[in-house]
């Protein structure tokens, strides 16, 4: 699965991307913020109907594992998940971009 010519954060992009008709068809987007092949670090945030969802948690656990078991280079993930508010499609749209805010409730979320 890995492409040399493409970087990890890409790669992950991608794979988020497949991901996308499960988050989306609860409303919610995600963008890739940080991956670093090195360190072995991602960062993914959720936002859209993820922010207060009940079932954002488990979501972020899966694409944790999930990318951990699919990239071998990949070590920590961290899936942030806003706690509350209207972070609709003008914020992460298509699994990119966007400037999410968050509150600091519950494990998970920032």
């Amino acid at each position: 699965m890995s492409d040399e010519s493409e970087s990890l954060k890409e790669r992950v992009e991608t794979w988020m991307v497949g991901q996308m008709p499960i988050i989306q068809m609860h409303g919610g987007n995600s963008v890739v913020r940080k991956a670093d092949a090195e360190s072995g670090e991602v960062v993914v945030e959720l936002g859209g109907a993820c922010a207060g969802c009940g079932i954002s948690n488990i979501t972020a656990q899966n694409i944790q594992s999930d990318l951990i078991m699919t990239f071998d280079e990949v070590t920590d993930v961290q899936v942030k998940v806003p706690s509350s508010g209207d972070h609709g499609s003008s914020t992460v749209e298509g699994g990119r971009g966007g400037e999410l805010q968050y509150g600091d409730e519950g494990p998970g979320h920032f």
